[in-house]
């Protein structure tokens, strides 16, 4: 689990979606902001969905925390069309084949099984 760079999130700003080498297998990314209790519950069982689906790559941003906050909730909020938190995006073979919000563990290792 590794933190979305301000670079990545930039690139995804201005071209709707993100760009990263590692979405060509199974990869999930994850929209947030720190203080929300069930991003803090979700990050807590994100290493295990990784020990559980093996090549699993997962991504996050907690975009309060960054300096272009504004920008990118307005992107995330516009362009995905979720006010929520966590957003989660989750991508099969390079493409975003779900989307949605907070689940459980079960849930979101279903959504990317399915």
């Amino acid at each position: 689990m590794r933190t979305l760079t301000e670079k990545e999130c930039r690139h995804a700003m201005q071209n709707g979606d993100f760009n990263l080498p590692e979405l060509d297998g199974l990869a999930a990314l994850v929209l947030t902001q720190s203080w929300c209790p069930q991003w803090k519950a979700m990050k807590n069982y994100l290493p295990e969905a990784e020990k559980s689906l093996p090549g699993l790559q997962i991504f996050y941003v907690e975009y309060d925390l960054s300096p272009f906050f504004e920008e990118f909730m307005a992107f995330k909020e516009n362009t995905y069309d979720n006010r929520e938190i966590p957003y989660v995006r989750y991508y099969n073979s390079g493409k975003c084949c779900f989307s949605g919000n907070y689940v459980s563990l079960e849930g979101f290792l279903h959504r990317l099984s399915s």
